[in-house]
């Protein structure tokens, strides 16, 4: 049976989360620059890199990037956009990605966490980006805040792009946070999608990187360095080193 992630990025998800522009990266990136405490020429690697906009950015400002992402349709787009070839697009999983590193530092944004169903596969993950770090390498891992999440959930919305419409329906189930997309073109039979991210809160993150060699640093809440809470942070912003 098909994996929900092997369907879901394909080319309706370029025409999905079109709005996500590439100066909303540039400007996440100056910050995770200054977190990073990378120096020019660096070697990182952007886990689940999808359609590259940090990658870029990245690249901009000086470093070497390596983008590995799953998707055909997304790596296709990358480097459609990497109009000098700057980027080292690779395809694969992020529980056995084919690299021998070692990297400066590694990147996983923008909720690319907790696809699978349970711990061993979600932390094989942080086993992989352990393995891949040089020792003293940093690491960033950004994920949503379950509470908020929980909290302040819509059921459904709806939006529409041209002539089609995008119907997004969201549910808490089994542990995890779920949305079903549909989307509607006239003529067309309706094209339906499933997104699901396990419900990781700090304590779990804590937990799983137990044994990984992995230290935690930092938590933030936002890009603009908010300190992380569990009643007000929309976002889970792990910063931390390899340290053996």
């Amino acid at each position: 049976m098909e994996a929900w992630y092997e369907k879901s990025f394909g080319q309706d998800y370029l025409l999905v989360y079109k709005h996500r522009d590439m100066q909303g990266a540039q400007a996440e990136v100056h910050k995770m620059v200054e977190w990073l405490q990378l120096e020019k020429g660096a070697d990182v690697l952007d886990l689940c890199c999808g359609m590259g906009r940090h990658s870029l950015s990245l690249t901009d400002l000086g470093y070497k990037i390596t983008g590995i992402d799953l998707s055909d349709v997304l790596l296709a787009e990358a480097r459609r956009l990497d109009k000098k070839g700057q980027v080292t697009w690779v395809k694969g999983d992020m529980r056995r990605i084919p690299l021998t590193g070692p990297f400066d530092a590694v990147v996983n944004l923008f909720t690319s966490f907790g696809y699978f169903d349970n711990d061993e596969e979600n932390g094989a993950v942080l086993r992989e980006i352990a393995r891949l770090l040089r020792i003293g390498g940093r690491f960033i891992l950004d994920y949503l805040n379950a509470e908020d999440v929980i909290r302040h959930l819509v059921p459904n919305s709806e939006r529409r792009d041209g002539d089609i419409v995008i119907q997004e329906s969201r549910s808490i189930e089994e542990g995890c946070v779920r949305k079903r997309i549909v989307l509607v073109e006239p003529g067309k039979p309706d094209r339906n999608y499933l997104e699901q991210v396990r419900l990781y809160k700090l304590a779990d993150f804590r937990r799983l990187l137990v044994g990984t060699g992995l230290r935690l640093d930092h938590v933030y809440g936002s890009y603009n360095g908010d300190t992380f809470t569990e009643d007000a942070s929309k976002r889970l912003i792990l910063v931390g080193t390899k340290e053996s």
